[in-house]
């Protein structure tokens, strides 16, 4: 592959080096292996039910623990809110003011989307803001008809020139509507939430990262309502950003493997989805992370039954943790019985859902113990899970590696070869979703952290075909944050209820009652 002079220092101006990006045409070139999932992890097999008994000892684990270790909410949140209203733009794009009604358009191309927005249009949480908006240009919306509504409802909301909603931070945009003095963002909401359960005394830790150009409005939305929220949840607030390095971009190339390039000539670079934020993680500093993203947000009344769920994640975590760290000590002191090293292989395969080679009885004592300490010596993540409710999206499985290894995954539909009957049918089998729902210990037994980037499957990678300027290309995208980035992680699958679950994927989400002030 021939690069020019300019390319390379192109490339070494974003932090990469001409062997990374070589190495990532190769993978365009050979392909990306599917991933080999063995069967669904189900209820008992791989994923726990939670009864009361249960639910009562977890939380009490995590509130007796919670004090003694730093605790810290991390939240991707750099997401434009774009696709909320996609089929928003597309309205504007096709339907003509002057032509047949909206009413008409929507039947003929079965717009059920468009439909849902229409009837529940009074009840988005930016409603009056949208009419102000109008207002403030001189079109009086109650005189207008029921198409001239709509149409210019949407342009408000969407044109650059007005409230430019489509291009705004998730995270900032009017989600929930308590009053007409206080419209809650998701950012603002992660902030009740984190004073329940992710708050250390009288102080609560979050991290968003965010894109750089957004940092301002964020840092201003928090200047706007810490005072309320502070006085409100008697918690102080402490928050941290970071932006998705660009050393984490991949390069774009045609549908024939040559790089891509942009009208001047210069090489496309992309960025390269979740999975770059692992940098992200890898520099925070806490023993419990918990992980959630912008958009998964509830009104008040439903906050305490979510951090109820989030205390029983973490107080697994910690028991499990604190076996882990006890049958790590033992295995470093060197002094360890055979019925010892029996119930440490007990506790990997029956708590921590490790399976053990079938080769072990044949090792060496030493090796046995070298083994284990492997097993046991690596990241935790407990993740709640959801049952399948249709959501498009990852889920829990078992999964065979090259090496032959067994292990817990969340895997998405597009890893797996659906041209593959058996493949297809485990899919077709799975129980459970993933709702990005995770409490993570990251460090040692010792208290050093991990390196993260230590436990990545880098043949979990993603290959995506994309446009720009109406041309096709390819894009890569690194080993998503919860999937191969966490692959070499030990694994714990929770089921949780699905009010743990109330992502505003599209505008018309925010209709649902988690959502809606009653």
């Amino acid at each position: 592959m021939s690069f020019t002079a300019s390319d390379i220092k192109q490339i070494e101006s974003k932090g990469l080096t001409l062997k990374m990006v070589e190495s990532q045409i190769t993978l365009f070139k050979t392909g990306i292996p599917f991933t080999n999932i063995a069967e669904a992890a189900t209820k008992n097999n791989g994923v726990i039910g939670l009864n009361d008994d249960l639910i009562t000892k977890a939380i009490a684990k995590f509130e007796e623990q919670k004090n003694d270790v730093s605790l810290l909410k991390f939240v991707p949140a750099s997401g434009a809110a774009t696709r909320m209203f996609k089929f928003l733009f597309k309205f504007l794009q096709e339907y003509e003011l002057d032509g047949e009604s909206v009413n008409s358009y929507i039947n003929k191309k079965k717009l059920k989307d468009l439909s849902l927005f229409m009837i529940g249009l009074e009840k988005f949480p930016f409603y009056k803001l949208v009419i102000q908006q109008l207002e403030s240009g001189h079109i009086k919306f109650d005189e207008l008809n029921d198409s001239q509504k709509v149409w210019y409802f949407v342009k408000a909301m969407l044109d650059k020139d007005q409230l430019n909603y489509g291009n705004c931070p998730k995270g900032l945009l009017p989600f929930h509507k308590y009053s007409d003095d206080h419209i809650a963002t998701a950012f603002e909401e992660h902030l009740y939430e984190a004073a329940l359960y992710a708050s250390n005394g009288n102080t609560a830790n979050l991290h968003f990262t965010i894109s750089e150009d957004h940092e301002d409005k964020f840092k201003k939305e928090f200047s706007n309502v810490e005072k309320d929220v502070t006085e409100n949840t008697s918690i102080n607030f402490e928050i941290g950003y970071s932006y998705q390095e660009e050393s984490t971009d991949t390069i774009a190339v045609t549908p024939n493997n040559e790089p891509f390039r942009n009208e001047d000539g210069s090489v496309l670079f992309r960025p390269s989805g979740h999975g770059a934020l692992l940098k992200n993680l890898n520099a925070v500093d806490a023993d419990i992370i918990f992980i959630k993203n912008i958009d998964n947000v509830v009104v008040n009344q439903y906050k305490e039954e979510i951090a109820k769920y989030k205390k029983v994640l973490a107080g697994i975590l910690l028991r499990l943790q604190s076996k882990t760290f006890s049958c790590l000590e033992k295995l470093d002191n060197g002094n360890v019985s055979e019925n010892e090293l029996t119930d440490i292989v007990e506790f990997l395969t029956r708590e921590l859902n490790v399976r053990i080679s079938e080769e072990f009885d044949k090792y060496s004592e030493k090796y046995k113990m070298d083994y284990l300490v492997e097993k046991l010596n690596r990241p935790i993540r407990v993740c709640g899970m959801v049952k399948n409710e249709g959501e498009p999206g990852g889920g829990p499985f078992w999964v065979n590696d090259k090496n032959g290894n067994q292990s817990l995954q969340i895997v998405e539909s597009a890893q797996i070869n659906l041209k593959d009957k058996s493949q297809k049918n485990i899919l077709k089998n799975s129980t459970h979703f993933n709702p990005v729902d995770l409490v993570c210990g990251v460090k040692n037994y010792k208290g050093e952290k991990f390196n993260l980037e230590d436990f990545v499957d880098h043949d979990a990678a993603f290959i995506t075909m994309k446009t720009k300027a109406g041309k096709d290309l390819k894009a890569l995208e690194l080993p998503g944050l919860w999937n191969g980035s966490m692959a070499y992680w030990n694994t714990i699958f929770v089921e949780v209820p699905i009010i743990t679950f109330n992502p505003v994927k599209t505008v018309n989400d925010l209709l649902k009652a988690p959502h809606q002030i009653k």
